[in-house]
């Protein structure tokens, strides 16, 4: 009886739930049970977690918008291309066995790109930029089938897929670098896709709401996994977009409920942890679900079993159903339930196994993507449920093993063939042909009328773009001047180069300075009440510190971003503005300020995908050096950062010593990048140590930008001679050195500034390239070359980075090398006691300089170990790169 009573209840709460739904509408709805919570919480009752929805489609039926297209038309279209999809892949790995492709993942993704390429993804051709759109990289076999049916490649291309090297190939993976005028971005690093949308939507409103670029109905549109959403990238930024209303954001996952190796989530529910996670983080979630071909039974479901069976079936079932057929459905999933099992008794087993999920139902991601379109005020995420392998029947549907076919026996073809109905004859089949109908065939006019509507192929990527004007180096004389007597870092030097560029009439609007947290560290707070702080809010508080000239001021319209402690997501947002010459026509000049030691260490992968899509503008290491930033310790002492920058190609990295080197060295790169258009981006080291800065040389402009030139020249015809080399603030100690030399051995020195030993290799390189596939021709010389040129003094170079920093340059350089270096861990203490630890100091220089001779026979070994004694250094002490 009392089951009875509660059940009544129950019933009569749903009753009146419905009726107000009704008759006063969802929202009045919405209002009455945020009611019922707060008045629950206020009695202390504990309230179920809200945070996911039943394992269902979250748009009813009679809410779906209709696809207005030709449902039999596009099917034809989308089977074509996935048979060539299959044939290029299948016939790459026929031709060169082992190269790799993939096929599972775009089939299970077929219809989600589908029907976004007929009916949403905008392009470039028209009044207002087209669409961003990140593919995920794995599916990439489908775009380029795609492409082919629209005539933009031909087959020559197609069979050119992995095949790069001969200049008429197609890239693996969506790389822009390989493919400049097709792909947008690089998403094939997992996770670097989701995390690099979320920042190009944020930024497209940021360039809207400072009137650079009008954001429109513009979308920015990310494909990824479900498994990909493991990766930290992925979701570590989905907060952002929630808290700053990205509504121009529409992630798609394409919940195939399969990683590489088998299930996301065999023994729970990927959809429902995504939608949690997504919900939390204050997005519209739209799951997509089940196709068309289950409404009717899920109408039929008056006990709700169905739709419990539905909740509490777990993914690795799910797969096995779609593995196995309709016969093990009827009785895993239907036979568990008498009620489940009487719904579908009339059914048989083809029947069953057809009931097709949402993500392969045109109409269902049809409504998804028309509510995601109209839909305000939050980003929305779709989450689709597909197959892995659809369509491969035996030879991959659904098998753990599904995302490593490549080849399809001559059955599995018959199959696919018959499947889709492609209409090749079983001997043509044989040889894997691709197939596109004529010209003027229905299905071609109809792919090109669709993409006329919407202004354009997609994807597409634009390479020109106007010109900045860049201001000559006769605009930073506030540092080719130098400083007087006055000290300054070069990091205050950085920050007034900065305040000219963003001062300048000509593109000062188009400099983007980025901070993660330390704008204050860096001596930028001044630009705070300047140029603003942007938010998409303005600022809706008064700052604690109002009353001062450099309060922290946010603005609609400010001109820097701070993006919290997120490195990952500032430089996401560097890349988007980095880009924005390509995706807005505007060439923005973004300078990205953080600590060094927490840049290409920390976010290595973006920076490899910036070089990939071809970014323009400034990473700026700040308290850079490992004994330079003396108080931080081993995890904040940065001496490896040229290493990593110098394996992006076209990453160009210096380390000036002074503030006019850093003038000279800026204002090239402006000029290279925005007004010459090179693909190419800088990194530059500064540094928190004060010291006077000196007045620019005359002559030296092109030595600083080739990455090495004479600072000093020893006197004349000295009998005891030495070339020393000091990069970035050791340069200071390698003139110290100089002097100690010259004073107490009667050794003369020339100093040399190493603003960039990457550069001057690099070039070194090229020229030894050169020669030796040009036997014939008269060698040529490197810059570096030519500066030692018949030198036959021992050399030594120091700088506050690991040896292996300056070693390439020991074949370039006549006379015998000697590197120091700070190679090992960082530690707290001062500088003079870090230079010493990591024998980088005047002292070891001196030393190193007098070794040198005495190898040379020019003093004798003994004079090497007075000095050591004299000097204070202590040859027992351990070695650092051991400590």
């Amino acid at each position: 009886m009392h089951d009875d009573i509660d059940n009544l209840e129950m019933q009569e709460w749903l009753d009146a739930l419905q009726s107000v739904i009704r008759h006063s509408g969802k929202e009045r709805a919405t209002e009455l049970i945020k009611a019922l919570s707060d008045r629950a919480t206020d009695a202390g009752v504990s309230l179920p977690a809200a945070i996911t929805t039943p394992y269902r489609n979250t748009i009813p039926v009679n809410a779906e918008k209709r696809m207005p297209g030709d449902l039999f038309m596009e099917r034809r279209i989308r089977s074509l291309i996935r048979w060539n999809a299959l044939a290029m892949v299948v016939r790459a790995n026929q031709n060169a066995d082992g190269i790799g492709g993939h096929i599972s993942s775009f089939s299970s993704a077929a219809t989600l790109y589908d029907v976004a390429f007929n009916y949403f993804f905008r392009g470039n051709d028209g009044e207002e930029n087209g669409d961003l759109v990140f593919f995920q990289g794995h599916s990439s076999p489908g775009i380029y089938a795609r492409s082919y049916l629209e005539g933009r490649l031909d087959e020559e291309k197609l069979d050119n897929y992995r095949r790069e090297v001969g200049g008429n190939g197609l890239s693996s993976y969506p790389h822009p670098w390989l493919m400049p005028d097709y792909w947008q971005f690089p998403t094939v690093s997992m996770g670097l896709g989701p995390i690099q949308a979320i920042y190009q939507a944020h930024i497209m409103r940021y360039m809207s709401a400072r009137d650079l670029s009008p954001r429109g109905n513009r979308k920015v549109w990310a494909f990824l996994g479900d498994g990909e959403c493991d990766e930290p990238e992925s979701l570590g930024a989905i907060s952002l977009a929630g808290r700053e209303g990205l509504e121009n954001l529409i992630f798609v996952v394409n919940c195939n409920l399969q990683r590489l190796d088998g299930p996301v989530r065999g023994n729970g529910k990927i959809v429902q942890e995504l939608e949690g996670v997504f919900r939390g983080a204050g997005w519209n979630v739209i799951k997509v679900l089940w196709g068309r071909h289950w409404d009717a039974l899920l109408e039929k479901d008056t006990s709700g079993m169905l739709q419990k069976r539905m909740d509490e079936v777990c993914d690795g079932e799910l797969q096995n159903y779609k593995a196995n057929g309709g016969a093990y459905t009827r009785e895993h999933f239907f036979g568990k339930y008498p009620e489940t099992a009487e719904l579908v008794k009339d059914m048989t087993d083809d029947e069953i196994f057809a009931l097709n999920r949402g993500g392969h139902d045109p109409y269902k991601v049809y409504a998804a993507y028309a509510a995601a379109m109209e839909h305000k005020g939050q980003p929305t995420v779709i989450l689709a449920q597909t197959v892995k392998g659809y369509g491969l029947g035996a030879a991959g549907e659904a098998a753990n093993d599904t995302h490593s076919v490549k080849k399809l026996d001559l059955e599995s073809l018959k199959g696919f063939r018959d499947r889709f109905a492609i209409p090749l004859t079983d001997k043509e089949l044989e040889e894997v042909p691709y197939y596109r109908p004529s010209p003027d065939s229905p299905e071609m006019k109809y792919m090109r009328e669709r993409r006329e509507q919407l202004y354009g192929f997609v994807p597409s990527r634009k390479t020109n773009f106007p010109a900045l004007e860049i201001p000559g180096l006769d605009a930073f004389s506030a540092l080719t001047k130098g400083s007087g007597e006055r000290e300054q870092s070069t990091t205050m030097a950085f920050v007034r180069a900065l305040s000219v560029l963003v001062k300048d009439k000509k593109m000062g609007k188009n400099v983007v300075p980025i901070v993660p947290d330390e704008a204050r560290t860096f001596g930028m707070e001044g630009m705070f009440r300047q140029l603003g702080i942007y938010s998409s809010q303005g600022q809706k508080y008064t700052p604690e510190d109002h009353g001062e000239i450099m309060y922290y001021k946010e603005d609609k319209k400010g001109q820097i971003l701070e993006e919290g402690i997120n490195e990952a997501g500032a430089m996401s947002a560097w890349m988007a503005l980095a880009t924005a010459y390509s995706n807005y026509n505007v060439p923005m000049v973004p300078f990205y300020i953080y600590y060094s030691m927490f840049g290409f260490q920390r976010i290595g992968d973006l920076a490899w995908a910036a070089g990939d899509m071809q970014a323009r503008g400034f990473l700026i290491g700040a308290t850079a050096g490992r004994t330079t930033l003396n108080g931080e310790g081993l995890q904040h002492q940065d001496g490896h950062s040229h290493l990593l920058a110098s394996t992006i190609p076209n990453c160009h990295p210096y380390d000036p010593a002074y503030g006019y080197e850093l003038a000279v060295i800026m204002q090239h790169g402006l000029k290279r990048m925005y007004e010459d258009k090179e693909n190419c981006f800088y990194y530059v080291t500064v540094e928190n140590e004060n010291y006077v800065q000196p007045e620019m040389p005359k002559g030296v402009e092109e030595g600083i930008v080739r990455g090495i030139y004479k600072l000093k020249a020893a006197k004349p015809k000295a009998k005891k001679h030495v070339q020393l080399i000091g990069g970035g603030a050791i340069l200071r100690e390698v003139i110290a050195a100089a002097e100690i030399l010259e004073k107490e051995f009667d050794v003369a020195s020339d100093i040399w500034s190493l603003t960039s030993a990457v550069e001057a290799g690099r070039e070194a390189g090229d020229v030894a390239r050169w020669n030796m596939l040009h036997p014939e021709e008269t060698p040529r010389k490197s810059w570096i070359e030519e500066q030692f040129a018949g030198n036959e003094s021992p050399v030594v170079a120091s700088t506050d980075y690991m040896r292996s920093y300056v070693d390439p340059l020991r074949n370039f350089i006549d006379g015998d090398l000697t590197v120091l270096g700070t190679d090992g861990f960082g530690r707290s203490d001062t500088r003079a006691s870090l230079r010493r630890f990591f024998e980088v100091d005047r002292n070891y220089v001196a030393v190193a300089a007098l070794a040198g001779l005495a190898s040379q026979g020019k003093i004798k070994p003994a004079e090497v170990t007075e000095a050591i004694k004299r000097l204070g250094v202590d040859p027992e002490k351990l070695n650092p790169r051991f400590c």
